[in-house]
């Protein structure tokens, strides 16, 4: 088959690749391609926000990873669901916008990643947002990601939050201002009750040029090189199999699985493991995939004693019927929202000088994440911990690019880890015990108020953690013998290659991960166009 030519090639179409297709293909000069693996995002509820349960399980849209048995986790395999869709998991996520603190950029900005401090990485922030509560020196409203505020949140959130203050902690309207510190009411990527996914913010104002080309249900298997320089890469779309050059770059955007599983696939890692596979060393990088970082929930349960919850709403006929008129007509209720509506950050000891936890409270309550609610009147608190000290791997488990690669979190191997898992399950039962919340509470199901000493809690987080689903750092960005990428996102050893996503970070941020994604991929974007200019 003929060989298709662009200048740049961006694999993955997620959170950060529908930025780099939109800023890359802006000035009309260069020509743009964008790959996807999955298909086009015209599932209705991929666009409706609770349609987030929807899409947990469905292997269409969602790569459905496992892990491997995590060690520390009673052998457990944890489920990871990744978008695997036109705007990755920007069409799937728990729609959360949160930036993280500004310690986590200083962080990587100590590590010798010159641009990347706080100061730098903020009127990035402010570029991209458009936030309904206008601008301010921390916030922006004329970006492409709408940001807004929960329009009638369920009166137990507002609960939570109260029973917050009671425990001693502060209030917090804006976890994206001045501090982070408290709680409050989340924002969420959405406008007028629709999701606002990567691909609303960024593609539907950029698909119709004529110098940008958007191909779904597009595999990467490789990348190819002329030697040192990275000049393409071949793709199974259509039962085919294409070849693609880039004139300029290719950049990896496929995310903290993908990114490094297609670098290893095409001969960038550790030389011993790729000659296993008989793959061609390119580059010996011992980094890929190594770093694996992770934001480990536990979920307190407790029973309400008011029908009252989204348990209710949507288990019940009547109330689901008016629940879903009133999302047709008004764009409003529960359907509107997705499923955490109140969060709060939180300090496990005074001593710190931030907080290292950050809870996720849903007006319902299910098994896990994106399974059927109970058929009882429930509502969940998650607490995770934000800086988790364990690491774990991304390996390829053979050279098939369709076969899913070994993950392995090592989640709770840290010592530190496990005590801030004890310590975050108390401080959510405290608050519980609080009067603003405790009036609506029968008992708690989960954990249990027979689970009480530390070992019996710790054996709880062992048996029933699961992952928030913010997977990071497996190309991590540095300049010691375990970096990936440097700081102008750059891999190492080769020339015309580029990682931008979330698997760059050399830290885990303090929250949800997908602004701080985008972020990455707006600066990145400048990062190329100025080398293009050169």
């Amino acid at each position: 088959m003929p060989t298709e030519i662009y200048d740049y090639v961006v694999v993955g179409a997620g959170s950060a690749g529908c930025v780099l297709a939109n800023r890359l293909s802006a000035n009309g000069k260069h020509q743009v391609l964008l790959l996807e693996a999955g298909p086009p995002d015209s599932y209705p509820w991929i666009h409706i926000p609770i349609g987030y349960a929807k899409t947990m399980f469905h292997p269409r849209y969602n790569w459905c990873f496992y892990t491997d048995p995590e060690p520390a986790m009673n052998d457990r395999q944890i489920y990871w669901p990744r978008g695997k869709v036109l705007g990755g998991s920007s069409s799937i996520n728990g729609l959360i916008f949160i930036r993280g603190q500004p310690l986590d950029y200083d962080g990587w900005a100590a590590l010798g990643n010159l641009g990347w401090a706080w100061e730098d990485v903020l009127p990035y922030f402010i570029r991209l947002e458009k936030n309904a509560r206008g601008s301010n020196s921390w916030r922006g409203d004329s970006g492409p990601q709408a940001v807004s505020d929960i329009n009638s949140p369920n009166l137990l959130a507002g609960a939570f939050i109260e029973a917050c203050i009671e425990a001693g902690y502060e209030r917090n309207d804006d976890f994206n201002g001045e501090r982070q510190d408290g709680a409050g009411y989340y924002q969420l990527i959405t406008h007028k009750g629709l999701r606002c996914s990567s691909v609303d913010a960024h593609l539907k104002t950029a698909k119709n040029r004529p110098n940008l080309r958007v191909l779904t249900n597009a595999l990467v298997v490789r990348i190819n090189f002329d030697k040192s320089n990275a000049d393409g890469v071949d793709v199974h779309h259509a039962s085919r199999l294409l070849k693609i050059r880039a004139r300029r770059e290719i950049i990896l955007s496929a995310g903290a699985i993908q990114s490094p599983q297609i670098l290893q696939l095409s001969g960038i890692g550790d030389a011993e493991m790729l000659k296993q596979y008989n793959l061609p060393v390119i580059s010996h990088l011992p980094g890929v995939g190594k770093n694996l970082q992770d934001h480990l929930q536990t979920r307190v349960i407790h029973r309400c004693n008011a029908a009252i919850t989204t348990n209710d709403a949507y288990t019940k006929l009547w109330p689901r019927i008016t629940m879903g008129f009133r999302y047709l007509l008004f764009r409003s209720g529960p359907m509107a929202i997705g499923i955490n509506q109140a969060g709060a950050f939180l300090k496990t000891s005074e001593r710190l000088s931030s907080p290292d936890l950050q809870f996720h409270f849903a007006a319902l309550s299910s098994e896990m994440p994106g399974s059927a609610l109970h058929k009882f009147s429930g509502f969940t608190s998650s607490v995770c911990q934000l800086r988790p000290k364990s690491r774990g791997t991304v390996t390829i488990r053979s050279p098939n690019a369709e076969e899913p690669p070994a993950i392995c979190a090592n989640y709770l191997v840290a010592e530190a880890d496990q005590q801030i898992a004890v310590a975050g399950l108390k401080i959510a039962r405290n608050i519980a015990l609080q009067p603003a919340l405790a009036q609506y509470i029968v008992d708690e199901y989960a954990p249990g108020k027979e689970l009480q000493s530390d070992d019996e809690l710790l054996d709880f987080v062992r048996r029933k953690g699961v992952t928030i689903f913010h997977p990071a750092g497996t190309c991590k960005m540095g300049n010691d013998s375990t970096s990936v990428v440097d700081d102008h996102l750059r891999v190492r050893n080769v020339t015309g290659l580029r990682v931008a996503d979330c698997s760059i970070m050399p830290t885990l941020v303090s929250g949800n991960t997908h602004a701080a994604t985008v972020m990455i991929a707006e600066k990145a974007s400048d990062m190329i166009l100025a080398d293009s200019k050169d």
